[in-house]
């Protein structure tokens, strides 16, 4: 087996310390001319662990993991997928309207 990438290595310890199903943890490294690409996956119901209340979470992991890149002189940047049937929150649109009686002008 191939040596992990120290920022493989530090996500991996991260996300598998939150999550529940610490099996569903897959994380693909791929490196191009923008630097490294980590893409998180983990299972539906740990979707928000990693995520955090507001993204708090998830914006943690992605400036440790600049840190992390920092000392390796590379920029590393972190994608979680979706999990296979994850759904969205619609985001609710008012239109023009509902937005001026709001303001009640």
């Amino acid at each position: 087996m191939a040596k992990k990438e120290n920022d493989v290595e530090f996500l991996e310890y991260v996300v598998k310390a939150l999550v529940d199903n610490i099996d569903a943890v897959k994380i693909a490294r791929t490196v191009d001319e923008m630097g490294v690409l980590l893409t998180l996956s983990v299972g539906p119901e740990d979707m928000g662990k990693i995520i955090g209340r507001s993204g708090n979470t998830a914006k943690a992991l992605r400036i440790l993991l600049r840190v992390v890149g920092m000392k390796n002189n590379a920029r590393v940047n972190l994608k979680i997928n979706e999990p296979e049937g994850g759904t969205q929150a619609p985001r609710a649109m008012k239109s023009v309207d509902e937005a001026m009686d709001d303001l009640k002008i």
